[in-house]
């Protein structure tokens, strides 16, 4: 994850903003950015959020 934010608020905004603009999936995204998903779904979820495969974001 190095060229997405480590901090989890920041973190979301992001990729909720990338999953929106660009990327028609969350796999997508991890492999553009050479990122692990399960890394991202378990940062977000300290902050209460999970990935909504049907909207494509994180709720």
């Amino acid at each position: 994850m190095l060229d997405l934010p480590g901090d989890p608020v920041l973190l979301l905004s992001v990729v909720n903003t990338e999953l929106r603009d660009t990327y028609p999936s969350l796999t997508r995204l991890c492999a553009a950015h050479m990122t692990n998903t399960k890394e991202i779904i378990q940062k977000l979820a300290s902050i209460d959020y999970k990935y909504d495969e049907e909207q494509n974001q994180f709720v």
